[in-house]
């Protein structure tokens, strides 16, 4: 059966959305924020590769939103923890990324899926913590808007909203990038 147009259109905007959106925050948090950079850098690379025909195989596709996932998320996570002071923090979850990626091979499936959905989770939820801590409304926005994401993937619905579920889910992850961004901004601005 082929895919539907519309189905095509959706995913294709939000694989747009997800890529403009981490883009324009890798670029602008360069200076100041190398490692949240580098998050948004790899969720853009990810969202580009699902854009572009031929440009790898859907093994490839899938091997860069894994990385996306549990290496490109904690990176986020890291700076945000850092800027505030929560150093331990910062490098336990960028470790668990670190060691999530290299096990992903030796993972099945329904392992690697578990794992890229506690890696959400689990950086929403640090994230909207500390946020709440340092009232960085920014930040709270992006770990609800992340952690909805999470969640939203995990539902046995194929839509939501009246669009396919993995759309909705990458709308919710590019609000939470852009809010993430807003964030990082935010605190540079309060910290002088």
């Amino acid at each position: 059966m082929a895919p539907r147009p519309g189905r095509e259109w959706s995913s294709a905007l939000s694989h747009l959305a997800l890529g403009s959106v981490s883009l324009h925050a890798a670029l602008s948090t360069a200076q100041a924020n190398r490692g949240a950079a580098a998050g948004f850098l790899l969720q853009a690379l990810a969202a580009a590769t699902m854009l572009a025909p031929g440009l790898g195989t859907d093994e490839d596709c899938l091997a860069g939103a894994w990385v996306a996932t549990v290496i490109g998320l904690p990176l986020l996570a890291f700076d945000f923890h850092w800027v505030n002071g929560d150093c331990s923090s910062a490098n336990l979850l960028l470790g668990g990324g670190m060691v999530l990626a290299v096990a992903g091979e030796h993972l099945g499936a329904e392992g690697r899926s578990v794992a890229g959905q506690a890696v959400v989770l689990v950086v929403a939820v640090t994230i909207l913590i500390v946020a709440v801590f340092t009232t960085n409304t920014y930040g709270m926005w992006g770990g609800v808007m992340l952690g909805a994401a999470g969640l939203l993937s995990r539902l046995e619905e194929d839509r939501l909203l009246l669009l396919p579920k993995e759309d909705v889910c990458r709308w919710a992850l590019a609000g939470g990038s852009w809010a993430y961004h807003r964030a990082l901004h935010t605190q540079r601005l309060q910290w002088g």
